[in-house]
């Protein structure tokens, strides 16, 4: 049961008498705890609620169109507290965050309800039977894991969980009843790398089609990790060989299931592949195919610029992290040779936040930026990559705000998504 917060003004809730304050506890017969069961049971065209009001229990009938919305709002957008992490593993990001920064920086979540709503990965360690009934029983597709090794024995030591292995079967329930399964292993060296890599490619593949794509990407190593589990990064000769060993794999199997990151293919200086390679890009909110997609996108717009936007003049600047530096700046320097009128310096931000071991743009903080940028000629505006805010995009990941950057700096602050397209009619002015 959950508590009505607002009612729309001339909804269909309000029509048919829902108040603030009411408490949700069924629709047609079905209890209701959180955004799931009410999206799904709200689908059905008669939908019969069942409300709190006081001493009363009172039901309301409302008819509608089957994905119509009611008008109602709750007090969280899962109607209901985030299911926190259970696990501890040896590679959590937010284990090596410096202290002193907002609390909810340190909150671990591992929500199924999440992963459904905003493409989250899950461990399925905080699941149960019953969850896994309602995940199927509501063809919730696809469904993203977190698996990092099928060894149940060595995923209870990476993950510090008990239940770390055994939940393992949750993946042929899910399987079995036709639910899409997306993976993802976090590879740590000398720890499920190697021959533990070769055979959870082997146990994952058996998954094939319903689990139809994997990304193996790079645990993410900063330089606050005392106490914690002793991790060393990969070098470049390291990550070559785990982009071979993906590919040998996939070409032995006889399909494309299994993808490296975008940081194994920097690091090692290897070749990005072309757009073909990455299909539907199904990995790509976990860095797989980021920069190709990327590059495609502003090539084409590149080809689509007419004589009048080719005389575009302007004086720029794009900060990005190391990782990304050199792709950046051959992508602007495609651009200027197009359009000889725009002025536009890149800069490199080392982020000394979290440490030389952090290279990627979406960790960048407005306290590196700041320091690295100050007196520098920066044009009339400084892009950046908005995977640098949080969410709400109000906020770099130190507490700084965009306005308080653009006025230590002198400069307006941009920001662009992770859209070639966007990118290159950005640095003309064009958006």
């Amino acid at each position: 049961m959950v508590e009505i917060t607002g009612v729309l003004p001339h909804s269909r809730a309000a029509r048919a008498g829902i108040l603030t304050g009411d408490i949700l506890l069924e629709i047609n017969s079905h209890k209701i705890n959180d955004v799931l069961d009410y999206r799904f049971r709200l689908a059905d065209e008669v939908v019969m609620l069942k409300l709190h009001r006081g001493p009363d229990i009172i039901e309301v009938k409302i008819k509608k169109d089957t994905y119509d919305d009611i008008g109602l709002e709750f007090g969280t957008p899962l109607m209901d507290k985030k299911h926190r992490c259970e696990n501890g593993c040896i590679f959590c990001f937010i284990d090596q965050n410096p202290r002193g920064m907002r609390e909810t920086i340190y909150f671990k979540d591992d929500d199924s309800r999440l992963a459904f709503l905003h493409g989250n990965y899950i461990t399925l360690t905080n699941l149960h039977d019953e969850d896994i009934d309602r995940i199927i029983e509501m063809h919730i597709s696809p469904v993203n894991v977190s698996v990092h090794t099928t060894n149940p024995e060595l995923r209870v030591k990476m993950m510090k969980n008990k239940r770390a292995g055994e939940v393992l079967s949750y993946l042929d329930r899910l399987s079995e009843a036709g639910t899409v399964l997306r993976g993802q292993i976090v590879l740590c060296k000398g720890i499920n790398d190697g021959d533990e890599l070769e055979r959870s490619m082997s146990d994952l593949s058996k998954y094939y089609p319903k689990m139809d794509s994997v990304s193996v990407v790079p645990a993410g190593l900063t330089a606050h990790r005392d106490g914690l589990y002793p991790l060393e990064p990969f070098t470049p000769e390291e990550c070559a060989a785990v982009i071979a060993q993906v590919d040998r794999f996939n070409e032995s199997f006889g399909n494309r299931m299994f993808f490296a990151s975008d940081e194994f293919y920097v690091a090692s200086g290897t070749p990005l592949p072309d757009d073909e390679f990455y299909g539907e890009y199904t990995q790509i909110e976990n860095g797989v195919g980021l920069l190709t997609s990327f590059e495609h996108e502003f090539d084409f717009m590149l080809s689509t610029l007419d004589e009048d936007e080719c005389k575009i003049s302007r004086s720029v600047s794009i900060g990005t992290g190391e990782a990304a530096y050199e792709f950046i700046c051959g992508l602007v320097n495609k651009l200027s040779e197009k359009c000889p009128g725009l002025s536009a310096k890149v800069y490199k931000i080392k982020n000394n936040f979290f440490g030389g071991q952090v290279t990627v743009s979406g960790l960048l903080t407005g306290v590196d930026i700041a320091d690295q940028l100050a007196g520098l000629d920066l044009g009339e505006c400084l892009y950046l990559p908005r995977t640098s805010l949080r969410a709400e995009g109000d906020l770099f990941l130190c507490g700084m705000s965009p306005e308080e950057l653009g006025e230590k700096l002198g400069v307006e602050i941009k920001f662009t998504d992770n859209d070639g397209a966007e990118f290159c009619e950005s640095l003309l002015g064009l958006c």
